[in-house]
């Protein structure tokens, strides 16, 4: 067989492999999304992804909703020091990271900005298990969290 055959035969390959495996990735985010298994899984996650907040089954759970930016640049610091200290929030807390104002920002966390008013990344916003504004703050890290929970 050509080498150039060859190679172009080992890209296509490469590329079906990676391929099923992004889809995989891509269809498991969507499964831990939206069914009840994930609601389960959720409970033990402290700061998570954007999901629809009322998907949480949960009545005694605080669900925070965190507006931010990739390219906010206190948002970053502010990401960082949830992801490595998710432990320290209350066993009662989500947050759930919504995309403010990205490329990425899907129309559901667009709806959401709407919904919350929402004027700029690094604010927070503590919703009940309908929806409804509970309180609403802006910057902040887990300290202030904690402290503006209602």
């Amino acid at each position: 067989m050509d080498k150039r055959l060859k190679l172009g035969l080992g890209v296509v390959l490469v590329s079906v492999i990676f391929g099923g495996l992004y889809l995989n990735l891509k269809k498991e985010k969507v499964i831990v999304k939206n069914t009840p298994e994930a609601v389960v899984k959720m409970e033990n996650q402290k700061y998570i992804e954007y999901i629809n907040p009322q998907s949480l089954e949960t009545k005694n759970i605080k669900r925070i909703l965190f507006f931010y930016a990739n390219w906010c640049p206190t948002c970053i610091p502010v990401d960082k020091e949830f992801r490595e200290n998710e432990a320290k929030f209350p066993k009662d807390v989500v947050i759930i990271r919504v995309n403010y104002n990205d490329p990425d920002t899907d129309n559901n966390e667009r709806e959401l900005v709407r919904k919350y008013g929402i004027t700029y990344q690094h604010t927070f916003v503590q919703i009940d298990e309908k929806g409804n504004e509970i309180t609403k703050w802006n910057g902040g890290g887990i300290d202030e969290l904690i402290s503006n929970l209602k």
